[in-house]
């Protein structure tokens, strides 16, 4: 990992965390410019890991010359497809404070996550999240992909009774316990997991922060977004059935109790 001085900051690690699918003709310089931002911008132990899930453009090469190039750079493979898997494997194989993960086009400004870092260690928060929809935030996207998010986070928010404000921006910073407690309850292993991550996570009392962010639309994201968003749809139904049934409240019931003989 990377060193910086800084007394307290300097014992912080930080892994973040970089999935990527036939992304190799723009995966070195995307790594090279999220080096140098956190170079200059994060004083503490940092490391940028790379996931190829089932590329078939040589990205695994481009990436395996980066770690050999690059102490601060690692990289995992897995040969099956499926975001919220890559994150799933990188963050529970982590031993770093704390995991993040940005998509591999940088739509969200770097600057988001000394921000997000800061809302973990100094203000209290479990998870920071970029945010497309704040008032603050400045984006540029289509009016199709913006409507269709906008209508996407709002049946979240109508069907799960959540507070967050932005689900699926491909923007997130977690702490070390909310990987151990909540990702191993996240069933889904493609889009969904993030929206999964943060419903489980809200109704289990972790504290979500959220960022407004300077967010650029990647004109060559390969999202399919019809497809993506009805299995979305079907993630929500499934998660309201769960939320509300006598076994969740019964699991809730016993992380309650063993909290609190755990003193947290």
């Amino acid at each position: 990992m990377n060193s910086q001085p800084n007394h307290a900051a300097a014992a912080l690690t930080v892994d973040v965390v970089i999935p990527v699918l036939n992304e190799a003709h723009v995966l070195a310089k995307s790594v090279a410019t999220v080096r140098e931002f956190l170079r200059v911008n994060l004083p503490c132990r940092w490391r940028v890991v790379i996931v190829d899930n089932g590329s078939s453009d040589g990205t695994d090469k481009v990436a395996e010359g980066l770690t050999q190039m690059h102490d601060d750079v690692g990289f995992v493979h897995l040969d099956q497809r499926g975001r919220g898997r890559a994150l799933r494997v990188a963050w529970t194989e982590s031993s770093a404070d704390i995991v993040s993960y940005m998509d591999v086009d940088l739509s969200t400004e770097l600057a988001a996550l000394p921000k997000a870092v800061k809302a973990l260690t100094e203000e209290g928060y479990d998870i920071a999240i970029g945010s497309r929809l704040m008032r603050e935030s400045q984006t540029k996207r289509s009016f199709k992909r913006e409507t269709i998010s906008r209508i996407y986070n709002l049946f979240v928010k109508m069907l799960l009774l959540t507070k967050f404000s932005d689900a699926q921006c491909g923007f997130k910073v977690l702490t070390r316990q909310v990987v151990a407690n909540i990702v191993p309850q996240i069933k889904d292993q493609s889009w969904f997991f993030d929206t999964e991550m943060l419903v489980l996570a809200e109704r289990q009392g972790y504290r979500i922060k959220d960022l407004p962010v300077k967010w650029d639309e990647d004109d060559d994201s390969r999202v399919k977004i019809v497809k993506t968003a009805w299995e979305d749809i079907k993630g929500v139904l499934r998660l309201r059935r769960l939320l509300w049934s006598r076994e969740f409240s019964k699991a809730m019931e016993m992380h309650g109790k063993r909290a609190q003989g755990s003193g947290e």
